[in-house]
């Protein structure tokens, strides 16, 4: 076993040797202590990990207790970690009876009120009972922890570390990673030079050259540091930079460290600018996608209809609340008090890629809960007001103030929160810039529903019938089509837009009756900056907008200052050209 843990150790070392000195006697040391670790462990085999860290407890000799714990590290036990860490924090008793051994145990669940505690054997996780068979509570006030030293807590975190560097789960192998490399501890060269030795994904691969690289820029000898330096340079490492600064300072840095150390710095530059840019482009597409969710259905009811409708925002706080209601439905249920009743809806109490499909659920459900409620505002307020902007615009804000304390009524005052299912939880990292799939799925769900709203429009019966009644309602009526029912149901399409913008917008932060206030201005402004009536020009105005937010705030390092002149450009913007950018030319906008 050493032999074989030796020559794959050798390939990794070999090339980027840990330096000479003290560095190089740390880092021995190091490779030594793992060597020992793989080497004993298969001497337990046989034993499970509880039965090693019990039989450590119990060792009274301190050499042989650190020796049981370091034969943990070849184990893949997931129950190493909590018990090491229960030990380490004085969480693990000694149960001690007259004339027997003491038995280590761990107090579970809640005390009662004589302090007592469900006591389990450490040993198999079963409970602790009396000689009659009754399961023992126990004080753990009177018992003895287990007890350790600075250096088996020593031995006890490198097995844990080991444990982390191996694990299955590749964030928690970046995350110590990039602790060991941050940390610069020659002793961690050994391990991680073990891990390069192995087949591992090119993220991971990519992070352990790179600790490796920053704890060889203190070593003594000069020849390693200038191959780190080289490395982190043609890597691009940002996170390199402080420690890069730190040696070009260092006085006992060489001439030829230091130019290394001045270039590797300018590629670093370099490297980052280009993440910057990237990741503003980024940002500002997956801006513009937001505005345009939120502004594709006021640009159906105001840009085509012509009605300026100030609820919109609180349709699209309605597609949120049906994205945190059928949230609630999937997992524990709802329990809330609309007008004073109280209401208990039991949920179905889905976990893990069960309960993630809430949101696809959602989706549907939000515009068709937004397009129900808009057709009775339309039906009870908007097909009075058609062609009196002002009073639509007296009228809807009303509604809105009144859509605002129902939701108030119904859900709280306070914002609820909605759990991201997992696809649209994480991220991807390539070459430093962060994808979040958040964004990523906002682009590609505002491009599913433009390509939506085209094929609507031009490519079926409703779309035809509100492209005529738009253009010329009078001629549409003479022709036998019903405008005011086209009317109904173009309005609920486009206040449908609004609620699946709302479902998006629970995922990226919390929902609240006020929600759709933050984002009414941005609508209006979005629809008239790229054309009254105008789909493609709403589109275009959405994406310049966001860049343009996303740009200068990177520029000016002021995200408020950013937007006041990006409102202040809007304004310029339309005293020059008070149509937008595309002029959708009809007969109802012209009467």
């Amino acid at each position: 076993m050493k032999s074989r843990a030796s020559s794959a150790l050798a390939p990794a070392l070999d090339p980027q040797p840990p330096g000479r000195g003290r560095s190089g006697a740390r880092a021995g040391a190091g490779l030594f202590v793992l060597l020992l670790l793989l080497t004993l462990a298969p001497l337990h085999a046989a034993e499970t990990a509880r039965q090693t860290i019990v039989a450590a407890i119990l060792e009274d000799d301190a050499d042989k207790k650190l020796a049981l714990i370091q034969t943990l590290a070849g184990s893949g036990d997931a129950s190493i970690k909590p018990l090491l860490t229960a030990w380490k924090e004085d969480l693990i008793f000694l149960h001690k009876t007259d004339g027997a051994a003491a038995i280590p145990v761990l107090l579970t669940g809640e005390k009662d009120p004589a302090d007592t505690q469900p006591a389990q054997r450490l040993e198999d996780a079963t409970p602790l009972k009396d000689p009659a068979g009754k399961p023992l509570r126990l004080i753990a006030a009177d018992l003895d922890t287990a007890e350790h030293d600075a250096a088996l807590r020593a031995g006890m975190k490198a097995v844990l570390d080991l444990l982390d560097l191996t694990s299955p789960d590749r964030t928690t192998r970046l995350q110590v990673i990039s602790t060991f490399g941050m940390a610069q501890e020659p002793e961690k060269l050994p391990l991680l030079a073990a891990q390069l030795a192995r087949k591992l994904d090119a993220r991971t691969t990519r992070a352990l050259r790179e600790a490796i690289a920053l704890i060889q820029l203190r070593d003594p000898d000069p020849s390693v540091q200038l191959s780190a330096v080289r490395q982190l340079g043609a890597m691009g490492s940002i996170p390199s930079r402080d420690f890069l600064t730190a040696l070009a300072r260092d006085p006992a840095t060489t001439p030829e460290v230091l130019a290394a150390t001045t270039a590797a710095q300018r590629d670093i530059a370099s490297h980052l600018r280009t993440v910057d840019a990237v990741g503003t482009a980024f940002r500002g597409l997956s801006l513009g996608s937001i505005l345009l969710v939120v502004a594709i259905g006021l640009a159906i009811t105001f840009g085509l209809m012509g009605v300026i409708n100030m609820a919109h925002g609180e349709l699209i706080v309605v597609g949120a609340y049906t994205t945190y209601v059928t949230q609630r439905l999937f997992s524990d249920g709802l329990d809330f008090s609309p007008f004073g009743i109280p209401i208990q809806i039991p949920g179905l109490h889905q976990q893990g890629a069960a309960l993630d499909l809430y949101f696809l659920v959602a989706l549907p459900l939000s515009f068709l809960v937004a397009a129900g409620v808009g057709i009775l505002l339309e039906r009870s307020v908007i097909r009075f007001l058609y062609r009196r902007p002002l009073e639509s615009l007296l009228a809807t804000w009303g509604v809105s103030l009144v859509l605002q304390q129902i939701f108030r009524l119904i859900f709280g005052a306070n914002n609820v929160q909605v759990d991201s299912p997992s696809f649209l939880s994480g991220n991807w990292t390539v070459a430093d810039i962060i994808f979040g799939w958040n964004r990523v799925f906002v682009i590609g769900f505002a491009i599913l529903i433009i390509v939506g709203t085209h094929l609507a429009l031009t490519k079926t019966p409703l779309g035809l019938l509100i492209r005529a009644v738009m253009q010329n309602r009078q001629m549409a009526a003479c022709v036998g089509i019903k405008t005011e029912r086209v009317n109904m149901l173009t309005f609920a399409f486009g206040s449908g837009l609004a609620g699946l913008a709302g479902a998006f917008l629970s995922q990226i932060g919390n929902v609240g009756p006020s929600l759709g206030q933050s984002y009414i201005v941005d609508a209006f402004m979005t629809v008239v900056v790229g054309g009254v009536g105008n789909i493609m020009g709403t589109v275009v105005s959405a994406l310049c907008i966001g860049m343009l937010d996303q740009s200068l705030q990177q520029i000016l390092l002021n995200p408020v200052l950013g937007k006041i002149l990006v409102l202040v450009g809007i304004i310029l913007f339309l005293q020059w050209r008070p149509a937008g950018l595309f002029v959708t030319k009809s007969r109802s906008l012209e009467g």
